[in-house]
């Protein structure tokens, strides 16, 4: 079997890493063209045996063969192929052989796509890729909790299985979805990493790492989002965000990347903000770097979380590193990042989006303060003081509150100054269309404060984005004789960038509509004998059957549950227990009906006396889908500002041209 040589390939992995990372430096550093080659070569040959790699832990657990360690913790005879597969990345060893083999890929993309072109900062960027690769890939090797390649003494006929909890298919593809979030920042971190350890410090490397941002952004927002369809749908809480270490850990370098995402604009309009984007993007890889930290260290408590191993204070100094290194270069490199322009007026572009990034790092800032109390509190005081989700909605809701407003306003406002008669023109009717939602919101009887300007903001933000698409519109069908749909078409199709922008926008208002839904939830727990009924807002649930089966995986337990609505059939819903006979483990199983406009969403807690009496946990949640629709949306606008325009091909290939012409002693 390949894994027989697992760790012989990783240590020749491990061995082209460091070797690229030699040349790579020195190559640019010394302008050898052929050593950076060389290292570029390295960098290949290292992709290519941490791929063999995975496929050797693949083959192992498809073959269960339980004489490794890994295998024996996380996989099974009797569990199914795809969660086989899916336990590459279910435990520690693992995930992080698998994190490492993602950087290795995206390194090769950048060595494509840039073959021709950035010539001095390429080589320290990716020198600064393989340092990274080399940390992760000496960890499997060097680390006993980290090896997926160790053997037992004595195998086991069977293994352990994959945790129950993780068997669910949100939860198998939200591992690698989220990774390539996290590694992904560490492209443009390097490219920024790069520019300044070269001297090139213009606006190309920031129009270039636009991209390479948006993708990993993208990746680890629908991660968390897949995250938190698994914790709705599988923990039996009735909540789909809890304010969990680990879903914080996620959430930090998102509001630092998005924070990025707007402020890069300034730098390309305007040439403003350069350390202030710098220091944006080196928080985001770190604050990814510390978020795979707070998972493996065991030093936080979540069900996520790996348990606690020796594998902590490494990272935690590779975090520690990576501050002292990037900002010691920031400060030592400050002069060549002077800005060549100034803020002219508070109302303007460039005034709103700086407000913008202020705020959304104060969000993280929040976040990360609430994460690490507890651990602060027990260091110092030898008590764990625990910080829930009561203390961050306190925090952050007034906060996200203030962003959506500034979704609304950022966008449009001018650049340089806005006059007032032009904020008239652009705000007048929103402004209108949300007084008037507030008013009509307090007349149907919602007391809800957050609610009402929830809402109220949502149309506003709304109201905004569609002005701008029908004010386009309309001066497209007077200059080119365009229907008003084909003109809406032809706008988005040649300016992307900036309607794909606003599609994402509106994904973002569909989150918060659906996410403000959580105030007028209905929640009831009760035990009810068979033929009886319950009433959950307006829906009634008669508990009716009681079935038990078993097969070679698991045990499961299931009611069965009619549905009425003002008398009438609505749909039959059926709760189950799991017990997983491996692991002696129990799993809820939860079952929801599903409408646009709420979710019936119902739990069995438990039975009595031959399940002639069961106890259910039943929740009525509106809006709740709306998230999700709002996470499919945020998907499409991605796409949108992703796909190139023809000015940017142009641009291209003409910076290609003055490379080939002008090119540098470094290839």
């Amino acid at each position: 079997m390949l894994a027989e040589y697992g760790l012989l390939i990783l240590v020749l992995a491990l061995a082209c890493s460091v070797y690229s990372v030699v040349a790579y430096f020195l190559g640019a550093q010394k302008q050898i063209a052929d050593l950076v080659h060389s290292a570029k070569n390295a960098t290949i040959a290292s992709t290519a045996l941490l791929t063999l790699a995975i496929l050797a832990v693949v083959q192992a657990l498809m073959a269960n063969d339980f004489s490794y360690e890994y295998v024996a913790s996380y996989s099974s005879i009797a569990l199914p192929t795809f969660y086989k597969v899916t336990s590459l990345w279910a435990g520690q060893a693992g995930s992080l052989l698998f994190w490492g083999w993602i950087l290795s890929v995206y390194m090769l993309l950048v060595i494509y796509n840039y073959r021709n072109d950035f010539e001095r900062i390429l080589p320290y960027g990716l020198g600064t890729l393989s340092v990274v690769v080399v940390f992760f890939v000496a960890l499997v090797i060097f680390v006993p909790h980290a090896q997926p390649f160790a053997k037992l003494a004595n195998a086991p006929l069977d293994g352990r299985g994959l945790n129950p909890l993780l068997q669910h298919p949100a939860m198998a593809i939200h591992p690698p979805i989220l990774y390539l979030g996290y590694v992904g920042f560490a492209i443009p971190f390097a490219f920024a990493f790069g520019a300044l350890l070269s001297g090139h410090i213009d606006n190309r490397w920031v129009r270039t790492v636009r991209r390479w941002t948006i993708v990993p952004w993208f990746f680890l927002g629908i991660g968390i989002l897949l995250g938190g369809k698994w914790a709705y749908m599988e923990l039996g809480w009735g909540g789909y965000w809890a304010w969990d270490p680990v879903e914080n850990a996620a959430f930090m370098p998102w509001l630092t990347g998005t924070a990025f995402l707007h402020s890069i604009m300034i730098q390309e309009k305007k040439s403003m903000l350069k350390i202030w984007n710098v220091v944006l993007i080196f928080l985001t890889f770190i604050l990814s770097i510390f978020g795979t930290f707070l998972t493996r260290s065991g030093i936080i408590s979540s069900v996520h979380s790996f348990t606690a191993s020796g594998i902590g204070p490494l990272f935690l100094s590779f975090v520690v590193v990576c501050v002292v290194v990037s900002f010691g270069l920031l400060y030592y490199k400050k002069d060549l990042l002077k800005s060549e322009t100034r803020i002219e007026s508070v109302v303007s572009r460039e005034s709103a989006f700086l407000i913008n990034n202020v705020v959304f790092v104060g969000a993280c800032f929040a976040v990360f303060w609430g994460t690490v109390f507890p651990v602060i509190s027990e260091a110092v005081r030898g008590i764990k003081i625990t910080v829930g989700p009561p203390w961050f909605n306190s925090v952050n809701i007034p906060i996200f509150l203030f962003l959506l407003f500034l979704t609304g306003v950022g966008p449009l406002v001018a650049w340089r100054k806005s006059s007032t008669q032009y904020l008239k023109k652009l705000f007048l009717k929103p402004i209108i269309a949300t007084v008037l939602t507030a008013v009509a919101l307090i007349v149907a009887g919602i007391t809800a404060v957050y609610a009402i300007i929830s809402f109220s903001l949502c149309v506003f933000v709304t109201a905004t984005i569609i002005a701008e698409f029908h004010r386009g519109a309309r001066a497209r069908m007077k200059n080119h004789n365009e229907s008003y749909f084909s003109s809406l078409f032809e706008l988005t199709k040649k300016n992307k960038r900036r309607y794909g922008g606003y599609v994402v926008h509106f994904a973002i208002v569909l989150i918060f509509f659906g996410v403000t839904g959580a105030a007028f939830d209905t929640e009831v727990e009760t035990s009810i004998a068979k033929g009886e009924s319950v009433k959950v807002g307006r829906y009634e649930a008669r508990y009716d059957a009681f079935d038990a089966k078993k097969d070679d995986h698991k045990e499961v337990y299931e009611a069965k549950l009619t549905l009425t609505r003002g008398g009438e059939y609505v749909t039959t819903v059926n709760p189950q227990r799991h017990f997983y006979l491996v692991q002696e483990q129990p799993t809820t199983e939860v079952a929801v009906h599903s409408t646009f406009m709420e979710d019936f969403y119902v739990v069995l807690v438990g039975w009595e006396d031959n399940a002639a009496k069961a106890s259910f946990h039943f929740y009525l949640k509106p809006l709740v889908n709306w998230v999700w629709i709002g996470g499919m949306i945020l998907a499409l606008g991605t796409v949108i500002t992703l796909l190139p325009n023809r000015q940017e091909l142009q641009k291209t290939k003409s910076s290609e041209h003055r490379s080939k012409r002008t090119k540098a002693p470094v290839a």
